[in-house]
């Protein structure tokens, strides 16, 4: 089972659900964390291969890695705990989990926040995606990630983000590094369902205004989707909720506490 934490909120019934990207851990959360503890039982959790989710857990993650089989863990986890509902928050490719989850449960979630949320590939991200496959194996896979943080997070406002996100990617191993590259092969059929389909749950967007490669297809799923909403972050990148954590925490927990 993934590494996870629970913070219990004395008289709150809600449950919120914090899910990082590739290459992250649970640690990323920690300028939401003081805030959302005052409104809602928190639930943080590792992703396989990720922070205390190890894969030195001899061959307990030795099962293909699918969009499918990862949320899957996560509901492992849920489920574990009891919780039959929950809002969910995450970031970048944590998005794709919790949608990719609501997929396959929809009755078990509540809404989902979706920062620096991944819907389309680009041209600019569809060649990261190929050089990746490419160089996968070849060189040392943190050569890579500091080449794709600097990609996606260019400026020099983002470089607290991009840092951290470096950092915990050093936790990584080679090969867990590589078995994530390759969900990359289904990555582009997935997008074009979620952008095609859209959910009955609530959805808010949380997006940096300066997310060149992200934001402008959000924008176009938001106007098709009746149940979706964009908050635009002025003078922010890719990483919301480390950039700019005041306003990405006051939005979201106005966001949930609307539901």
């Amino acid at each position: 089972m993934l590494n996870y934490t629970v913070y219990r909120h004395k008289n709150s019934t809600e449950w919120v659900t914090f899910v990082h990207g590739a290459g992250g851990s649970s640690s990323i959360w920690y300028k939401q964390l003081r805030e959302f503890q005052k409104h809602f039982n928190i639930l943080l959790l590792d992703l396989r291969g990720h922070g205390e989710s190890k894969a030195s857990i001899k061959d307990a993650f030795n099962k293909k890695y699918t969009f499918d089989a990862i949320a899957n863990d996560i509901l492992e986890v849920i489920d574990h705990e009891n919780i039959q509902r929950s809002h969910f928050i995450g970031i970048s490719l944590g998005t794709i989990l919790i949608r990719q989850l609501a997929e396959m449960h929809p009755h078990r979630v509540q809404s989902m926040i979706m920062g620096g949320a991944i819907m389309k590939l680009n041209f600019r991200s569809q060649i990261l995606m190929r050089v990746g496959i490419v160089f996968k194996s070849l060189i040392p896979y943190l050569w890579l990630y500091k080449f794709f943080a600097f990609i996606i997070m260019p400026n020099k406002n983002h470089k607290e983000s991009r840092l951290l996100f470096i950092r915990e990617a050093k936790k990584l191993y080679q090969k867990e590094f590589v078995r994530w590259f390759k969900l990359t092969a289904e990555i582009n059929p997935l997008l074009r369902w979620f952008r095609q389909v859209e959910l009955q749950i609530p959805t808010l967007y949380v997006m940096g205004g300066e997310d060149y490669m992200f934001l402008p297809s959000i924008e176009k799923v938001v106007q098709k989707h009746e149940y979706a909403s964009l908050f635009v972050v002025p003078n922010c990148g890719h990483v919301v909720n480390v950039e700019q954590p005041a306003l990405f925490n006051a939005e979201t927990i106005r966001f949930i506490s609307q539901q």
